[in-house]
């Protein structure tokens, strides 16, 4: 642990009793003294603070920076309004997933927050491939998630005008005199705000938050279990490099005027293949949720068969759904039996246990949209 990277609540961490794991080259709470289940139904019900600190933050700067990002990704960037955050992936040129990340038009500036575990690759990546006009920093701040249904009521008390934002708004703000930047989203399914602070406030933010009698601390056990819930993906698990936007059920991250028939068609690395895949439907597997009958936890892995019989996929994440009362996943199935209502069997120490193609998200989502 002592080679582990830290986020600056680490100390914090430790004193609210979190048990501490590796995770992404980072020390991270994996939960705390309720213990998943509990954060996760709290979550749900409440209020939780998710430490996400060991994320990269980035500001990309230049002349032009939302057409030089749009060489690196199918996201409608240009069309991005001022104020407004959007989901992006950063292909390769053989059509496979780099990362997944969020990007905001924070004005003359975008403001990127990318996965912990492909940080550093993401920068060089965004360095090597934007060119010499265009400004690439890292920025050292803590991140902060307050994420669940009473998420609003809290901000609404520490600051108000940040509950006047809607779902994928970002702005600049202050919580009890820290200078903070707020975005409304979440990796839940809940209503919530996604807080970025200086370093060296952190700490002291994190306090005043968890000082309210909504919230508790939630640790990545609970994160995950809720954002499997939520059907939202993890990079290094449900999407990779082998997996095509199109195969991973994501066309809706290729913005419109990036397609064949838009006015910035292409341009993205693996666009024809991309762009192909989503004209012609001819890829051979998707992405699908799975609800399980039974009780037993169905987890990564995991192989998955049809009813005559054939192997047809494979489980990339998986767990009990606390909220849902059933074992919860999402892999990757043979075209033919990705239809909703599909029967299909999950192979778990040489049984093979009964599962259904399910719609996802497999919970109501609480986005706020106004």
């Amino acid at each position: 642990m002592s080679e582990l990277r830290k986020t600056p609540l680490h100390d914090l961490h430790v004193e609210l009793g979190g048990k501490m794991v590796p995770f992404a080259g980072y020390a991270m709470p994996v939960q705390y003294a309720l213990g998943v289940k509990k954060e996760h139904e709290h979550t749900r019900a409440a209020c939780g603070l998710f430490d996400v600190s060991h994320m990269g933050q980035v500001i990309v700067r230049g002349k032009g920076p939302a057409a030089a990002l749009e060489t690196l990704v199918p996201a409608d960037i240009v069309g991005l309004p001022e104020g407004m955050q959007r989901y992006a992936l950063f292909t390769s040129d053989e059509g496979g997933i780099l990362d997944d990340l969020m990007v905001v038009n924070a004005g003359d500036v975008l403001y990127l927050v990318v996965n912990a575990a492909c940080k550093d690759q993401d920068i060089a990546h965004l360095r090597t491939g934007l060119g010499h006009d265009t400004e690439v920093e890292v920025l050292d701040r803590g991140l902060l998630a307050l994420q669940g249904p009473l998420a609003a009521s809290v901000m609404g008390r520490l600051c108000p005008a940040a509950c006047d934002m809607v779902f994928m708004q970002h702005g600049r703000f202050e919580i009890a005199g820290i200078p903070v930047w707020i975005s409304r989203s979440g990796y839940t399914g809940e209503d919530g705000f996604e807080i970025s602070v200086a370093a060296e406030d952190t700490e002291r933010l994190a306090r005043r938050l968890l000082a309210e009698g909504e919230v508790e601390p939630i640790g990545l056990g609970a994160r995950d279990s809720l954002r499997l819930e939520a059907g939202l993906c993890l990079y290094g698990h449900d999407i990779d490099t082998t997996t095509t936007p199109v195969e991973a059920s994501l066309i809706w991250a290729i913005g419109k005027p990036r397609r064949h028939d838009g006015e910035r068609a292409g341009g993205f690395p693996g666009a024809d293949l991309i762009l192909q895949q989503i004209e012609a439907r001819d890829h051979t597997r998707k992405r699908v949720g799975l609800l399980g009958e039974g009780r037993a936890p169905v987890r990564e892995g995991a192989e998955l068969y049809s009813e005559d019989d054939r192997k047809i996929g494979v489980v990339t994440s998986g767990g009990f759904g606390p909220s849902v009362g059933k074992p919860v996943a999402m892999g990757y199935v043979a075209i033919d039996q990705a239809a909703i209502g599909t029967q299909v069997y999950a192979e778990v120490r040489g049984k093979r246990l009964p599962m259904v193609v399910s719609k996802m998200p497999f919970v109501t989502p609480g986005y706020y949209r106004g």
